[in-house]
């Protein structure tokens, strides 16, 4: 299993395991937890990678947002689940 870090907005590093990639409606999406095995802690990401300028030429930085719409979460986590026999989600409601 893939482990890969992400740095968020402010900075922070966090380390993910990578469980699964696919595609829907033409954009990309991973599927990660903080946890290789067992019950952990799962997102799906969508890919929003875009072109930054850096130096003077266009360069591709790879930009990965949480997946918050729920009809979008809906129908990415029912793919994931039919890709992934063993996995099963609980969606937590915000506070």
């Amino acid at each position: 299993m893939e482990k890969v870090t992400f740095t968020d907005q402010t900075g922070e590093k966090l380390e993910m395991f990578v469980l699964e990639k696919t595609k829907l409606s033409g954009n990309d999406y991973l599927l990660v937890c903080d946890q290789p095995e067992g019950d952990a802690q799962a997102l799906i990401l969508k890919d929003v990678t875009s072109l930054v300028a850096k130096d003077g030429t266009a360069v591709k930085e790879a930009s990965y947002s949480i997946v918050s719409d729920d009809e979008e979460l809906s129908a990415v986590a029912t793919l994931f689940e039919s890709l992934l026999d063993d996995v099963s989600f609980t969606m937590e409601e915000d506070e």
